[in-house]
Formats: C-alpha cells, sequence, structure tokens
C-alpha cells in the first residue's frame, strides 16, 4: 500500500481541475510543498482567534467573509490574525469569487513562500472540486497481477498463475460483449469509505497480451464500448489448476472473501481444465452476485428446501 502526497503546483497544472482556472499570484517558490490530506479549511472566525488554530497541513480557502474581515481590521488585530498565519505554517492559500488579495496578505505569502491562488469561483464549488481531486490522488493503493473486467456491471478481479487463462478468459468475455478494465496489471484504489477501484497503467491501457498471438488494442479491435477507464471492485475469481486429488466448492454454501488494502471482497476459486468454458463460469458468477446483491441466494434457498423436506410435514396439534 502506498500513500504519495500531492504537490501544490499539480493542483495548478491537473486537467481534471482546469475549469476552475487556478492562476498563480505569489508565492511560486513554495509550489513544491506537498499536500497530505485531502481536507480543505474556511478559516472564518478562525482568523479572529475565537477557535482553535488553522490545520497546517490543509490548504485555506478565502472567500468573500475572509478576505472582507481581514480588510476591515486594525492594525494590531491584523497583525494578530497574520501571525497565527504565520505561525500555522499553511502549505497554501486559494482566493475565490475573483477578489483582489490585499497586499499584506501578498506580502506575507511572498515571504514565507506560501503559494496564493486566484480563482473565479465560488468557494463551495472550489472546496467540492478540489477535495474530490485529492481523494482520488491520496487515496490508498496498491498494484496487483491479474485482468479486471466489467461483466453486466459487476467489476471481476481475475487473478492466477501466470499461464493459467487469466486473459483468454477476459478475451473471451470481450467478445460477448463485456468489456475490459486492465490486463495484467491493476491498479487498485481504495476510495472512502471502503471501495475499491480498479484501473490500468496508462501505459498498457486498452491493451492484452495472448499467447500465440501477442499484444493486441482491445479499443481498436473491439471499439471504445469495450473497455472502461475504471471500474469498482465487486468480486474476485482465482483460476487454478484442475486437480483430481483437491476439492472445490460444489454447494456455495460458504462465503469466501479476498482482502485488498483492508477491503473483504467475496472471492470464487475456479479450477481450470480443456473444454471447460471458464468465461462462461464467470458469467454466471456476475449474474449470481447481482442475485445476491439483490437478497436471493440460491445455494442458501436450496439448503433451506431440502432442511425443510428433511423434516416431513409437520403435524397440526389439536
Amino acid at each position: 500500500m502506498s500513500v504519495v502526497g500531492v504537490p501544490i503546483k499539480e493542483i495548478l497544472d491537473a486537467k481534471e481541475l482546469k475549469e476552475f482556472s487556478l492562476v498563480l499570484v505569489a508565492g511560486e517558490r513554495g509550489l513544491g510543498k506537498e499536500l497530505m490530506t485531502s481536507r480543505i479549511q474556511k478559516p472564518g472566525l478562525l482568523l479572529t482567534g475565537l477557535l482553535e488554530e488553522l490545520h497546517s497541513d490543509r490548504m485555506q480557502i478565502f472567500g468573500a467573509a475572509e478576505i472582507g474581515y481581514l480588510n476591515s481590521l486594525k492594525k494590531e488585530k491584523l497583525d494578530r490574525s497574520l501571525k497565527l498565519l504565520q505561525r500555522s505554517a499553511i502549505p497554501g492559500i486559494i482566493v475565490t469569487r475573483e477578489l483582489e488579495p490585499p497586499e499584506f496578505l501578498l506580502r506575507l505569502c511572498r515571504e514565507k513562500d506560501i503559494p496564493l491562488i486566484k480563482t473565479r469561483y465560488t468557494s463551495s464549488a472550489v472546496i467540492e472540486g478540489i477535495t474530490k481531486y485529492l481523494e482520488e490522488r491520496l487515496a490508498p493503493s496498491t498494484t496487483l497481477h491479474g485482468v479486471l473486467v466489467d461483466v453486466l456491471g459487476v467489476g471481476i478481479l481475475i487473478i492466477g498463475k501466470s499461464g493459467i487463462g487469466k486473459s483468454e478468459c477476459a478475451l473471451d468475455l470481450v467478445s460477448r460483449g463485456y468489456r475490459l478494465v486492465s490486463d495484467d496489471v491493476v491498479i487498485v484504489k481504495r476510495m472512502p469509505p471502503s471501495v475499491l477501484f480498479g484501473t490500468a497503467s496508462d501505459l498498457i491501457r486498452y491493451h492484452m497480451e495472448i499467447r500465440g498471438l501477442g499484444i493486441v488494442n482491445i479499443k481498436d479491435l473491439f471499439g471504445i464500448t469495450a473497455i472502461r477507464e475504471r471500474k469498482q471492485m465487486d468480486l474476485v475469481v482465482e483460476l487454478v489448476k484442475w486437480e483430481s486429488d483437491s476439492e472445490y466448492e460444489r454447494l456455495g454454501f460458504e462465503e469466501n472473501t479476498f482482502e485488498i488494502l483492508g477491503v473483504e471482497l467475496p472471492y470464487l476459486k475456479v479450477p481450470v481444465s480443456p473444454g471447460r468454458s471458464v468465461a462462461a463460469i464467470v458469467e454466471v458468477a456476475a449474474r449470481n452476485q447481482i442475485l445476491k446483491i439483490m437478497g436471493h441466494h440460491s445455494a442458501k434457498t436450496l439448503e433451506m428446501h431440502l432442511d425443510n423436506a428433511m423434516k416431513g410435514p409437520q403435524k397440526v396439534k389439536n
């Protein structure tokens, strides 16, 4: 699992945030500061010293209330507020509504290398946009060897030893009209509260390796409807070599799980042997998972019927 900080410069350059038209006004030397939390603070009354101190790890949003308050202060109280900003060592400030930052705030940001950024958008819109971006970038992540496909809206991670047939199974599913997310390497992120999303590396996105055929581009071969950029993960299917002396799940009464980044997903182990359609089994697993989500468990329903049949007809007491 890895969590990497986000430099403030990335906030300015991120294509996902281009719509906010973020412009650097001062504090260019502080653009290398890294944000380690997605939380953003709108100081408000904190500048008055009435509440707790500013959080030194959060970007600060200065809207009309904050700028208006600072501009209204006399020198003594203004110095107190500026000392609060200086002492907190905040990573950066964003001024919203295209307001003009006061000269004393510009001077502070230049002296302390605090990036000061302007935008024409409202504070609420900026907070929502940047928080969403930081949550995505700062989410705990890991890399897994496997194939991620979208079958009937169910995100299925197919794992197994090299050469077991993961890519061939995924190709069969794509030919049936389902969608590929990633082949060989799956980048997994845990988003709040406990949801896993998988995506492909930018270098190998849309590509698949088929032994005997080579590298193919699924997007070029099957079209845009055959691929997805990312998908929530709902089920893990492990392909294993069929061994006659091994036992495999035949009834489905037990609910096995597979843990990724502290999140447990439903887990199935599927034996692979010549003549066995693994893609068909994975497709049925997706349909069965949808039924379970809707509250219908086929194996447990059958078990209940069998128990009732074994008990026999109940005698009615007079």
